[in-house]
């Protein structure tokens, strides 16, 4: 038989044994943060702090330009999915993201 189907099999046959009891089945619990707000002064100062220009910094969110220049002069506020990705400029783990891409260190 292909890898696949053995694999297939091992992965019933361990499922069968958990539904009967006669294994542990893992499990992993998460904590989600609440989402944290940011102040046009912290945007500002996130941006800096990791080399972005509003353009660029508009590229990484997937907004305008426009909407980052209403973010920073405090005339709008980014809401949910926003504030994570700043959140991940903030601890600088944004690198590990699938669509940001390091071109050189200057």
């Amino acid at each position: 038989m292909s890898d696949f189907f053995n694999d297939l099999m091992v992965g019933l046959n361990e499922a069968v044994a958990i539904e009967r009891g006669e294994l542990k089945g893992k499990k992993t619990v998460y904590e989600i943060q609440p989402v944290k707000n940011y102040t046009n002064s912290e945007i500002k100062q996130i941006r800096n702090s990791v080399g972005m220009t509003q353009v660029l910094f508009a590229d990484y969110m997937g907004v305008s330009s426009k909407t980052v220049e209403a973010w920073e002069s405090g005339k709008n506020h980014p809401t949910g999915t926003a504030c994570r990705l700043i959140s991940m400029l903030e601890n600088k783990t944004f690198e590990t993201l699938p669509f940001v891409r390091k071109m050189a260190t200057l």
